[in-house]
């Protein structure tokens, strides 16, 4: 007997280690528990008749799993007193004899496919176990027995926590087989067959699926990140530059708008009244923009106010691009602000002048030497 306790216990860890191997699941304590409810029948292996001597059983049970592969559970069942197996004698109450016992689990289709990520909806399960058998008699003292017992468990999910089982069973009462107790038999003159069918209801959540990683994908993932935070910090590295960048250019852009514009002034000579207007022109163009027009109305309307006044234009142009190219633009600027003070403000052309005066070096700021400087004379 305790041979065979011994070697069962080693073949029940074994199995749990091989089931529990790899198969990449977390569940806490609460997870996984059922209990189900139990019917069906149990009938004597040898020496009885099939169905003669057949009894119904009905049983509950508790059970656990630790794995998608093992579980452990109790159960309890008790044979309904319907007819009398041979040899033993009618029980006073409704049921004749019980069974209570501890069980392990192993799922076959858990363990073959070695995947809980996504649980198979049928199942093949094999129970073994060992708990305490237990005749009423009338009239006879009750008898207790040590009780083994084997099995196979089909089931089937009908949702997502209630399941249905079928539950082929042999029980060997051990302790009455007739055999020193250091090598007992399982004699099937002392055992029976059952075959229960049970509803289950599973509590709290299933197993968490873990997706297993071996050492070189964390190796590659951990180069990974190392190449990301390096781009980080060149990122990090980049913006800052820019950002000093672009101190240094507000700092100029403020300094520019605080600063005082610089003013040209012409003394008059001769005690005679010598006004210039400037008219400034876009880069390569010598067409009139918009916020140009008023200077150009100031001439018109000076000239208007002096009917003895006249105007000397000169057109200059940027050392910006070819010389020659220059020149001529710096004539047709001339020549475009003498035309639009003919044909916008009808100003007699014998009172203009106009001429290019080649390449401007009159203002430091560059792009101010594309003008035309417009010199009013009042003649006495």
């Amino acid at each position: 007997m305790r041979k065979l306790i011994i070697s069962a216990v080693f073949a029940a860890l074994g199995l749990f280690a091989a089931g529990a191997r790899g198969v990449g699941v977390r569940a806490d304590a609460a997870d996984n528990w059922s209990v189900g409810v139990d019917a069906g029948v149990a009938v004597p292996v040898k020496g009885a008749a099939f169905f003669g001597d057949m009894r119904g059983t009905v049983g509950v049970n508790v059970d656990k799993a630790f794995t998608p592969v093992f579980g452990l559970g109790a159960e309890a069942w008790w044979g309904v007193n319907t007819s009398s197996w041979r040899g033993m004698t009618h029980s006073p109450t409704a049921f004749d004899n019980s069974y209570v016992g501890l069980n392990g689990t192993l799922d076959m289709v858990a363990l073959v496919r070695g995947r809980a990520c996504d649980p198979s909806r049928w199942g093949l399960g094999i129970t073994a176990g060992a708990g305490w058998g237990h005749y009423y008699r009338h009239g006879v003292a009750d008898h207790n027995y040590f009780a083994t017992k084997v099995g196979l468990l089909f089931t089937v999910r009908l949702c997502e926590s209630l399941s249905l089982a079928l539950k082929p069973a042999i029980l060997w009462n051990v302790s009455d087989s007739h055999s020193r107790l250091s090598s007992a038999t399982l004699d099937a003159r002392r055992a029976i067959f059952q075959l229960q069918a049970g509803l289950s209801w599973r509590f709290g959540n299933g197993f968490e699926c873990v997706m297993p990683y071996d050492q070189t994908q964390i190796d590659g993932l951990n180069g990974q990140i190392n190449d990301l935070r390096g781009r980080l910090d060149s990122s990090n590295a980049a913006l800052a530059e820019a950002r000093a960048v672009n101190t240094a250019l507000q700092s100029e852009l403020d300094a520019c708008r605080s600063a005082k514009p610089e003013v040209i002034r012409e003394v008059a000579v001769d005690n005679r009244l010598n006004t210039v207007v400037d008219v400034f022109f876009l880069i390569g163009s010598s067409t009139i923009t918009r916020d140009q027009l008023p200077n150009v109305e100031r001439i018109a309307a000076y000239l208007n106010n002096h009917p003895g006044s006249r105007v000397v234009i000169k057109g200059y142009a940027s050392r910006d691009g070819d010389t020659d190219a220059n020149l001529r633009l710096a004539q047709r600027r001339a020549d475009a602000v003498r035309t639009s003070l003919i044909s916008r403000y009808k100003i007699s052309p014998d009172r203009i002048s106009a001429q290019g005066a080649g390449i401007g070096d009159m203002f430091e700021e560059e792009s101010w030497n594309r003008v035309s400087v417009c010199t009013l004379e009042n003649n006495r």
